[in-house]
């Protein structure tokens, strides 16, 4: 898989930067949205955010609305993930997940396959993607929770070593 660093990605507040900002640490790419069963996921990533976070670990949140479960615009977005999960970890702009104009960092991270070996397109939301600094990618389905032991085991012996 070629290096995603360089994918432009727009935050929720509109700045812009890329996949690249987060270099060097453990990425948890979700894409996320409001509506939904799976949405109290949000809490046990934000409480993965609050205990990694400072060791090299951040999630990246992508609102989609391709299962039509998101709500309209960023700003309600952006305000009910924070009033309602207390999300800290940074959001993208609402993106398209799978098919014509998918944002470039899901067109790549969907050619990683998931503990069956299957690749290709996301098939809910909160399917989560764990890009290790090597650029290493492992998927997990909407059914695993993001506090899943194995999720947590491979997000703490990839942590970047710690100076001093």
């Amino acid at each position: 898989m070629p290096t995603l660093d360089p994918i432009p990605v727009t935050l929720i507040d509109g700045r812009e930067t890329t996949f690249g900002e987060w270099a060097g640490q453990v990425r948890l790419v979700v894409n996320v949205a409001s509506r939904c069963g799976f949405t109290p996921q949000y809490e046990q990533l934000e409480e993965l955010q609050r205990r990694y976070a400072d060791r090299g670990f951040t999630v990246v949140g992508f609102p989609s609305n391709q299962f039509l479960q998101e709500f309209g615009g960023d700003d309600k977005i952006a305000a009910y993930c924070s009033a309602t999960w207390g999300v800290t970890f940074p959001m993208a702009s609402k993106a398209k997940v799978n098919g014509r104009g998918a944002h470039p960092l899901f067109a790549e991270l969907t050619q990683a396959p998931d503990a069956q070996g299957k690749a290709g397109k996301v098939k809910w939301n909160f399917e989560k993607f764990l890009v290790l600094p090597d650029g290493a990618v492992h998927r997990f389905r909407t059914s695993t929770r993001p506090d899943d032991p194995e999720v947590v085991e491979l997000i703490e012996k990839s942590l970047p070593e710690q100076a001093g």
